[in-house]
């Protein structure tokens, strides 16, 4: 039978894999793949590896910035085609994006690439085509390449073997911190912020002198992030130092503005400084939202939020312009309501509600020298970048010296020649082979002997023995030096110091965000305090009535719903509403309806999880303590403020496991010191309330009981001296007791136990 040239080979069996393994080993090389080739900078140069290769090839195209003037641009177009045809083959868009970034003052702290045309806004306007931008190296780019070929970094091929390329560049400054980073890469992201030339210098030279500096001279050193933009910083040192000490952290930065005062007393607020990440058009467009707010999806009205927001900002707002042009490029004009609203209160309302105040990410996450994606702290990225540039100058110093010691080595032989010359021209003259003659003559080495031969005779001067002399005198100099770096730790910190003192002189600039701690703005509506009751129905409507006297057996609900809780407060208080997945969501009682309605849907004010149900609600003041408790016999102790968030899609406070739900929350009345726990089988168990503790962040809390599936958690309270416990007796009629001296001593044990029965309930339900 003949065989078909068509099929494929017979698979080898021992060649097989599972489907899952392959799946999982091909993810895995993948994700490496977008970490290290793609997304991450690497600490000893701070740049991503297509950043890295775009700096290389134009350097080797010649557009370094060397004075006087620079090298002339070239269209972007041929840098892109350089890069991706040698070193970097992906898409011309992505590698064109990376150049413009790099070229963009208002992104980069300081630029590498000097452009030429339009690169773009920073309103988010795109740049034009590459075939109309053109480009050239920065000035500060020479901290980069200016080493490259002094034996400073190892070099590797290509994708296609056919070019070399650096696998870092030597860095003379850690630009992971100057210019900063942001990327995601699979399952890490990095968003480093940039920094101040000087203060990076002078933190790096500090950490160099003393290796053990004390964090807060660290941080004294280098106190913030200093943004292309400007704009202020407002976080507090605590805070900035808590972000810079783990890695990892938000900081709040605000706009910065002036008051200008125009004729009869009128005057108008005007932003020149944004925060990092925020434009102008992206301010206006939420003042537009505000002032003329759109109907939200599947909704058929304005919503009370939108309303209360729009009459708080056009109560104070008039008009809103962009007057930014080449010689002011932020500019921001808000115009007040009339000339008697207090300027404080136009600002609060536009910080409150507008990005001219935002949080900023940090994340120090970057390539170490050990190749591995880790997130650092701020003392990390500094000593590791420390360690690359003392190994950077210990390798340029060994490659000048070998070339000092090869110099030396031809001046000794040009030395020689000049005091026998006429043997010398005699030898090349007469013998068939002059090289090895010479060498044997004279005991010359290969190399020295090939120099003689290549030697012009207008060298053979009375005067070049004299420069030969001085050229030798000054190269052993030289020698010494470069040895005496060499062979000892101390002067090779001192080079690297003064290196770094160097071009922080040249290179350094002023710091442009102004880091001054205030607090944060608040989201501010006038309430009248006074006293309400936030009625609660079983299928989640809630509404507020005025007063403490609030008859709830004769409030009407909607058919087959009815009422939850009624809950005494007051009107600038908070209502809590706890989702059946743990997430605990706010909602101010001043945003509930009043009147005879019956109320809105709390999913109207809320955004709750796909599959999430509302469990359980509470309004209260917000020093209140609350007993947080689940199913699964695990509680906590926190306060309201704690739960309480400005996101409408709350924020998860107590961790349950699939199976549990939580439990009604129990107010800490004063002096209640006992917590009663009451299983679904009828078990109790009473404890001291000071085995618990407040847990402000939340968690899985503390066992308060012993319990498992079968019979979970079913009740809590927490009490003085007696007990209630509501219940069935015999013949399934509701029945109550109370509690006290021995019959709760019976229960009483410490916390985590299982409990005793309670006598004469067949089946007890809760506590009370």
């Amino acid at each position: 039978m003949t065989p078909d040239l068509f099929s494929p080979p017979p698979a080898d069996p021992a060649d097989a894999i599972a489907l899952a393994e392959y799946a999982e080993r091909a993810y895995l090389e993948y994700a490496l793949s977008v970490v290290k080739g793609r997304a991450l900078p690497d600490v000893a140069d701070g740049q991503k590896p297509v950043q890295r290769r775009i700096l290389f090839a134009m350097e080797r195209m010649g557009l370094g910035f060397t004075p006087p003037g620079g090298a002339k641009p070239v269209k972007s177009a041929r840098v892109v085609g350089d890069v991706l045809g040698k070193f970097h083959p992906h898409g011309d868009q992505a590698a064109y994006d990376a150049l413009v970034r790099m070229a963009q003052g208002f992104a980069q702290r300081y630029p590498l690439i000097d452009g030429q045309g339009n690169f773009g806004s920073r309103d988010g306007d795109g740049a034009a085509a590459m075939r109309y931008t053109e480009a050239r190296l920065s000035p500060i780019s020479r901290l980069l390449l200016d080493e490259l070929d002094e034996g400073t970094v190892d070099f590797q091929p290509n994708y296609d073997g056919s070019q070399q390329e650096p696998r870092l560049l030597p860095a003379r400054l850690p630009f992971s911190l100057l210019n900063g980073a942001s990327g995601i890469a699979v399952g890490m992201a990095t968003e480093l912020p940039s920094h101040n030339l000087r203060e990076v210098a002078q933190a790096a030279v500090a950490l160099l002198k003393d290796e053990r500096l004390p964090d807060d001279e660290l941080f004294a050193l280098l106190p913030g992030p200093d943004f292309p933009g400007g704009g202020q910083l407002i976080s507090s040192g605590a805070e900035i130092r808590a972000a810079y000490a783990s890695g990892r952290g938000s900081l709040k930065v605000r706009a910065r503005w002036t008051i200008e005062d125009l004729a009869r007393g009128q005057w108008q607020l005007v932003v020149t400084e944004l925060p990092h990440g925020t434009s102008a058009a992206r301010v206006l467009e939420e003042v537009e939202e505000l002032t003329n707010p759109k109907l939200k999806l599947g909704k058929k009205a304005l919503t009370q939020e939108q309303l209360q927001l729009k009459a708080a900002v056009l109560a104070v707002l008039d008009t809103a312009r962009d007057e930014s042009s080449k010689e002011a490029p932020v500019r921001l004009v808000f115009e007040p309501r009339s000339r008697t609203v207090g300027q404080a209160e136009l600002v609060s309302t536009l910080l409150a509600h507008t990005s001219l105040e935002t949080s900023v990410a940090v994340n120090l996450t970057a390539i170490g020298l050990d190749g591995k994606p880790v997130q650092k702290n701020l003392r990390q990225l500094l000593a590791e970048w420390l360690e690359f540039r003392q190994a950077t100058v210990a390798r340029r110093t060994r490659h000048r010296l070998d070339k000092v010691l090869d110099r030396i080595h031809v001046l000794e032989g040009r030395q020689l020649v000049l005091l026998n010359i006429d043997e010398v021209i005699r030898i090349i003259r007469n013998a068939d082979e002059p090289k090895p003659a010479l060498i044997e003559r004279f005991a010359l080495t290969d190399r020295q002997a090939e120099d003689i031969l290549e030697i012009r005779l207008r060298q053979l001067a009375r005067l070049e023995a004299i420069r030969i002399e001085q050229e030798l005198a000054d190269k052993r100099a030289e020698q010494k030096r470069l040895e005496e770096i060499l062979g000892s730790p101390a002067a090779l910190r001192r080079t690297v110091i003064k290196e770094i003192e160097a071009d922080a002189k040249q290179y350094g600039d002023d710091r442009r965000t102004l880091i001054q701690e205030e607090r944060r703005t608040a989201v501010e509506i006038k309430v009248v305090d006074e006293p309400v009751t936030v009625i609660a129905s079983l299928k989640g409507w809630v509404r507020a009535l005025k007063g403490h006297e609030v008859d709830t057996g004769a409030l009407s609900f909607k058919a087959g719903d009815a009422l939850y809780g009624a809950f005494p407060c007051r009107s600038v208080d908070t209502l809590l509403v706890f989702g059946s997945n743990g997430r605990v969501y706010s909602v101010a009682v001043a945003q509930l309806p009043g009147g005879r309605g019956d109320g809105v849907p709390i999913t109207t004010l809320i955004d709750l999880e796909a599959g999430t149900q509302v469990a359980h609600f509470w309004a209260g003041a917000a020093e209140q303590t609350l007993l947080l408790s689940g199913t699964g016999g695990f509680g906590l102790l926190a306060r309201a403020s704690d739960l309480q968030g400005r996101n409408k899609a709350g924020k998860a406070f107590l961790t349950l496991d699939a199976a549990d739900r939580p439990l009604p929350p129990v107010a800490v009345q004063h002096g209640c010191a006992q917590v009663a726990c009451l299983s679904m089988d009828g078990r109790l168990l009473v404890f001291a309330l000071d085995e618990l503790k407040l847990q402000p962040g939340g968690g899985r809390g503390l066992t308060l009981m012993d319990v498992d599936a079968k019979a979970p958690l079913a009740s809590v309270a927490v009490f003085a001296d007696a007990l209630r416990v509501l219940g069935q007796g015999r013949g399934g009629r509701d029945k109550e007791e109370v509690l006290k001296g021995a019959a709760l001593a019976a229960h009483q044990g410490r916390r985590a136990r299982k409990g005793r029965k309670v006598d004469g309930f067949p089946k007890p339900m809760r506590l009370a």
